[in-house]
């Protein structure tokens, strides 16, 4: 028998997280049953069987690759040299966060993630630490723009990377929810907030 590569094998892979995806996005989760998925990708049971062995699994493999994209994106902006404001760190994030929250977007099931976590202990246990790890990057960001003089020297950046952090599942439960504020009228309030102006140069 030819042995079947590595690429065929991820392919096969991302070709039943692709329909899990869609069916968790026009369905949900609870909705959604492996047989659904099944239909959606075209293939045999014992194919996406081999990959997947329960719902859990796939719910495990859509929210790692919700988060995925997040957390480079925040571990970029803690890195950047040189630091950047926070209303820039902000605005940055945010921008990310209006390419994902459209119909297809990933974030959209964020919210089904949140809500399937309060139910399954495992993915609860998975969703606190990648969130206590999108909150370590803000911390960090927090830390430097207390060295760069932007927050005063007795600012604790911990607190002041979680309420940083806060604004951003903020911003994108409010615009899935609602369809408002856009990305610039959200900004401009923030910037109001921290520095008492809402024209501050940044981008976003």
């Amino acid at each position: 028998m030819p042995r079947v590569s590595d690429e065929h094998l991820a392919a096969r892979r991302q070709q039943i997280l692709d329909a899990a995806r869609r069916c968790f996005l026009r369905d949900g989760f609870h909705n959604t049953s492996m047989q659904d998925v099944i239909r959606e990708a075209g293939l045999s049971v014992g194919a996406v069987y081999r990959y997947f062995p329960s719902k859990y699994n796939l719910v495990t493999a859509i929210a790692q690759a919700v988060i995925g994209g997040a957390d480079q994106v925040f571990a970029e902006l803690a890195r950047h040299e040189p630091p950047l404001p926070l209303t820039e760190v902000l605005a940055r994030a945010l921008a990310y966060v209006d390419s994902q929250t459209g119909p297809d977007g990933v974030l959209r099931l964020a919210i089904q993630v949140w809500s399937e976590a309060q139910r399954d202990p495992a993915l609860a246990d998975f969703v606190r630490a990648t969130y206590r790890g999108f909150r370590d990057h803000f911390v960090a960001i927090a830390r430097r723009a207390r060295e760069a003089g932007e927050l005063p020297v007795d600012a604790d950046p911990e607190a002041a990377g979680a309420a940083l952090f806060g604004l951003i599942p903020g911003y994108f439960m409010q615009r899935i929810l609602t369809g408002q504020p856009d990305r610039h009228t959200y900004l401009a309030g923030v910037r109001t907030l921290l520095t008492g102006s809402a024209t501050s140069p940044v981008s976003g």
